[in-house]
């Protein structure tokens, strides 16, 4: 039989070869370049091992002696990897133990040695001047490999102490980057950029570098700043207040509201006062992103509420402008918003001079994407008319279920217009999907034209109780699960117009 001519470890080396890759080639399917080859390796030691006891007494003992010592060594070497792999890489993360790349290595690398020694042991080879030269030879090693040496135990110590890991976001001088692997020699790193920076262990222990973000940490450390100047008439609790507010409401990728964000005042300058937003990063890749981003929702609410960003005070030599051209600017923003009035159907029995002089009562009102128009519940006596982008309404059960969405409006459409009318609670929750150019028009734009042509509340009820109808058939829709149902429950739009006078006092 084929075994009678192996040597007497071969058949325990076999059998924990099977056993072993049993355990690790389907958990380390990844690896099987590398476990093929450790497993040709093995084949070729077990046939040199073979064909030592079969030539057996046709060479010379010595010769042979040499190859199986080399073939059993070698079937030893690849027995030792694939147990490593199956201990460290496989049972253990199945009892929930985990150990450092690093510290798998070294305990496989002293199985090697030891299994060397345990064979030239076997083979009668004197230890005591095996150690002399060894000693000399090492010193040698060392003395010619110290940065090589350096950044083995900087890497060893790195894993061992667990000062950085895989995942963490480090800089370190002009460099910043997600470490991306740990190795014996060095630790790469990958910038937003999507370099790839190998830095020496030695150097990372020599040098001072900050993790920014921690990947086992819940709360993102990362904390960025953007400044704004603001006129110093405005009251600074006005600014902060406004700021804050659209921040934590709006849905901001990337932006944490655990630390939650602050708007502070920095200082004063001549004519204006320096503020700095504080918030917390998610994800400290995209930062700049994420920077442009926050920089859009403060524009826009600092624009909803009127406040102008300030500059210090200069002397500046202006030119006036050509009046026709600023009446040509003025007449094209009016034209503009008479456009956007003309294709809302609430306002289509208004006289053309009446649409103009609501135009112009219209007040700016841009939002970015995230950002919310109103919420569900909410009391305010103005509606919003969009020019450009769009915005989802979401409506809330009354049973405290899952949001649903109920209507996506676009450009020509309007939002709050029962809150306006008639002074009711808000239906939905607006939500800017994109960025939004809107106008606002408040109850006290509207009411000295219903004072002049009270009649108009009739025409604007018929309208508004069948803007309210179909909003009550898609709640009613959501609610018996079904977008095709429509309610039966109809107002009278004769006290719906009641409703308009008394509210408006006509």
């Amino acid at each position: 039989m084929p075994l009678s001519y192996l040597s007497a470890e071969a058949p325990f080396a076999i059998l924990a070869m099977i056993v072993s890759a049993l355990l690790i080639f389907r958990p380390l399917f990844a690896w099987r370049r590398s476990l093929m080859n450790t497993g040709v390796f093995f084949l070729v030691c077990l046939a040199g091992d073979l064909t030592a006891g079969l030539l057996s007494g046709y060479l010379q003992p010595a010769a042979l002696s040499w190859l199986r010592e080399m073939s059993v060594f070698g079937e030893g070497l690849a027995v030792i990897r694939y147990l490593g792999l199956a201990f460290f890489n496989v049972l253990l993360p199945r009892v929930r133990v985990y150990i450092s790349g690093i510290l798998a290595d070294i305990l496989v690398i002293i199985g090697y040695i030891a299994w060397a020694f345990l064979r030239l042991n076997l083979a009668g080879v004197e230890f005591s001047h095996l150690f002399a030269t060894s000693a000399v030879l090492t010193a040698v090693v060392a003395i010619s490999m110290q940065d090589t040496l350096g950044n083995l135990l900087g890497g060893l110590a790195l894993q061992m102490d667990n000062s950085l890991e895989i995942g963490d976001w480090i800089k370190m001088g002009d460099v910043s980057g997600r470490v991306s692997d740990i190795q014996w020699r060095y630790t790469a790193i990958v910038t937003r950029n999507g370099e790839r920076v190998v830095i020496p262990n030695s150097h990372l222990m020599k040098n001072r570098y900050a993790v920014i973000c921690n990947k086992r940490q819940d709360v993102p450390q990362q904390r960025r700043l953007i400044d704004f100047n603001v006129d110093l008439s405005v009251p600074p609790a006005r600014v902060s207040t406004a700021v804050i507010h659209d921040i934590q409401t709006a849905r901001i990728p990337n932006v944490s509201l655990t630390p939650a964000p602050q708007c502070l005042l920095m200082e004063f300058g001549d004519g204006y006062a320096r503020y700095t937003l504080r918030y917390w990063l998610i994800d400290p890749g995209p930062d700049d992103v994420t920077d442009s981003d926050v920089r859009h929702h403060v524009l826009a609410a600092l624009q909803r509420e009127g406040i102008r960003l300030a500059v210090g005070d200069q002397t500046i030599h202006l030119v006036q402008e050509n009046k026709a051209h600023r009446e040509e600017v003025r007449t094209r923003e009016l034209n503009r918003r008479v456009g956007a009035i003309s294709r809302i159907d609430l306002f289509s029995r208004l006289s053309e001079a009446e649409q103009q002089d609501l135009a112009r009562r219209l007040i700016n009102a841009p939002f970015a994407k995230g950002d919310v128009l109103f919420r569900q519940g909410d009391i305010a006596h103005w509606l919003y008319i969009i020019a450009s982008g769009e915005a989802e309404a979401w409506w809330t059960p009354p049973d405290g279920g899952p949001q649903r969405l109920i209507d996506t409006r676009g450009p020509g459409n309007i939002f709050g217009e029962l809150g306006l009318m008639t002074g009711a609670p808000r239906r939905s929750t607006v939500v800017a999907i994109t960025d939004v150019e809107a106008y606002r028009l408040d109850k006290a734009s509207l009411e000295h034209i219903l004072r002049a042509r009270p009649e108009l509340a009739e025409g604007i009820s018929v309208i508004l109780e069948q803007r309210r109808s179909r909003f009550a058939a898609l709640e009613q829709g959501h609610a018996d699960g079904g977008n095709d149902q429509r309610s039966n429950v109809r107002s009278d739009a004769s006290a719906l117009g009641k409703k308009i006078r008394e509210f408006f006092g006509l």
